[in-house]
C-alpha cells in the first residue's frame, strides 16, 4: 500500500482499518513517524492479549506501553519491513506474563503521498512459539538418546519398510545409520520366525517385546505401533536396545555359578565322607553344625552306598556334630529305619548330651536304634555281630552236612 492513495481510496482503507480494529486481531493504530509514534486506536485483540484498555493507553506513546520494551528498534523493523514478512517479538501483559506476537505494518497516506496514520496488525504465536520450543527440544533429546546410548530407533511404513534408521546401537552390527531406509523387513529378516512374528504383530496395531539376533548382535526391541487420525494401523516404531554384552556377562556369570555350584558339591562330599572301614562296615562321619538339607542329601548318598558295596552295618558318627535342629533329629532316626529296609543295620556312636537333649524333648521313638558310645565301640560291635553270624551260619552249614 506504498501507492499514494485519493479520497475515496482512503476511505476504503479506513473503513478496512476500522474492521481490523474491531475484529479478532490484534491490531493497534497509531500516529507520528516511526521514532514516536502515538497510539491512537487500540483493538480488542489487544485488549485481550495484552490487557490493557483502550483507555489506558490511547494517547500514550507506542514504546511507554506493552508494546515498548528493550527492543527500541522493533517498530521502526517493522515500518521499515519489506514484502510483508512478520516480525516477531515478545510483550509483557498487564499480569505480568510474557506474550509473543508477530506483526505486520500498514501505513495509510493521504492524497500527497504522506503518512498519516500506521497499522499494526499482529498475531499471537506464543503457543506456537512454546511448541516449536517443545519441538526443539524433543529433537535435541532425541539426538543426545541416538548419538550417546547404545540403541537403534527405526520407523516403518503400514508395509514394513523402513522410513527412519538411526542410533549409536547400530555401531557394533556393522550397519550404518540409514542404510536400511526403503528396505522391507520382512525381506531382510524373514528367516527369523521371531523377528517376522514380532513386527507383523506391531503392523497390526499390538505392542511386543522381543529379543532377537541379528548380524552378529544380541537385541532387545519394543515394537510399537502407530496409528493414523481414523485410529486404524499405519506403521511401527522400534526402540531397540544392543544387549550383546549384557548376555555375555549372563553366560559369564552363569558359568560362574555353575563351578561355584559344583565346588559346593564337593565340599559337601568331601565333609560327609562315606568310608568302607571294614568289610561290610560303611561309616559316615558328621562333623559341624547338620541342618535338615544336608542331612536329606546325605541319606541319598549312604543308601546308594549301602546297596552298591552291599554293606551290613552303616555308623553314622555324630563325635563332631555340635548340634541338630528339630527336623535334623528326625531324619537320622528315619535314616537308621531306611537302612534297615536295605537289609542292613544303623548305628548311631558318638551323641553328645545336647543332641540328646534334643532327640528326647522332640519324644522321638528310639526303641530298636543302636547307639555307642564312640566310632571306636559301634565298630567293635558291628565286627563282633558280623562273626557271630558267620559263625553260626558256619555251623548250620556243618549240621547240615552232617545229616
Amino acid at each position: 500500500m506504498d501507492q499514494v492513495a485519493g479520497p475515496d481510496e482512503l476511505e476504503v482503507a479506513t473503513s478496512y482499518m476500522n474492521a481490523v480494529l474491531n475484529g479478532p486481531f490484534i491490531a493497534v493504530e497509531c500516529t507520528g513517524d516511526a521514532d514516536d509514534l502515538e497510539i491512537a486506536a487500540w483493538s480488542a485483540g489487544a485488549e485481550r492479549l495484552l490487557g490493557y484498555t483502550a483507555e489506558e493507553v490511547i494517547g500514550r506513546r507506542l514504546a511507554d506501553t506493552a508494546l515498548g520494551g528493550a527492543d527500541v528498534d522493533l517498530w521502526r523493523r517493522v515500518c521499515d519491513g519489506r514484502g510483508g514478512a512478520p516480525l516477531s517479538a515478545e510483550h509483557r501483559r498487564k499480569d505480568g506474563r510474557v506474550v509473543a506476537c508477530a506483526w505486520v505494518h500498514e501505513p495509510m497516506r493521504g492524497a500527497d503521498g504522506q503518512v498519516m496514520r500506521r497499522l499494526f496488525i499482529g498475531q499471537d504465536v506464543t503457543d506456537r512459539g512454546r511448541l516449536a520450543e517443545a519441538s526443539r527440544d524433543d529433537s535435541i533429546i532425541l539426538r543426545s538418546i541416538l548419538d550417546h546410548v547404545p540403541i537403534a530407533a527405526c520407523k516403518y511404513d503400514r508395509d514394513g519398510v523402513f522410513t527412519h534408521h538411526d542410533g549409536k546401537g547400530l555401531e557394533n552390527s556393522g550397519v550404518k545409520p540409514g542404510a536400511l531406509i526403503g528396505k522391507n523387513v520382512f525381506d531382510l529378516y524373514g528367516s527369523s520366525p521371531e523377528a517376522a512374528d514380532g513386527m507383523r504383530r506391531v503392523l497390526a496395531g499390538e505392542i511386543v517385546e522381543n529379543q532377537v539376533e541379528t548380524h552378529g548382535v544380541a537385541w532387545r526391541s519394543w515394537l510399537l505401533p502407530v496409528f493414523d487420525e481414523r485410529g486404524a494401523p499405519d506403521g511401527a516404531v522400534s526402540v531397540t536396545f544392543d544387549i550383546t554384552e549384557m548376555k555375555r556377562k549372563e553366560v559369564e556369570l552363569q558359568a560362574r555359578l555353575d563351578m561355584i555350584q559344583a565346588q559346593q558339591q564337593v565340599i559337601r562330599a568331601l565333609s560327609t565322607p562315606i568310608i568302607e572301614v571294614w568289610d561290610r562296615v560303611l561309616t559316615l562321619p558328621m562333623v559341624g553344625v547338620v541342618d535338615s538339607l544336608r542331612t536329606s542329601e546325605v541319606m541319598d548318598s549312604l543308601l546308594d552306598a549301602i546297596s552298591s558295596k552291599g554293606a551290613r552295618f552303616a555308623i553314622l558318627d555324630l563325635t563332631g556334630v555340635d548340634a541338630v535342629d528339630t527336623k535334623t533329629a528326625s531324619y537320622l532316626i528315619e535314616m537308621v529305619r531306611a537302612i534297615r529296609l536295605l537289609g542292613a543295620e544303623g548305628v548311631i556312636t558318638g551323641i553328645r548330651s545336647n543332641v540328646a537333649q534334643t532327640m528326647i524333648a522332640l519324644g522321638l521313638d528310639l526303641s530298636g536304634i543302636i547307639t555307642m558310645g564312640n566310632l571306636r565301640a559301634g565298630l567293635k560291635l558291628c565286627i563282633q555281630r558280623m562273626n557271630g553270624a558267620d559263625a553260626a551260619a558256619a555251623n548250620g552249614s556243618r549240621r547240615a552236612e552232617a545229616r
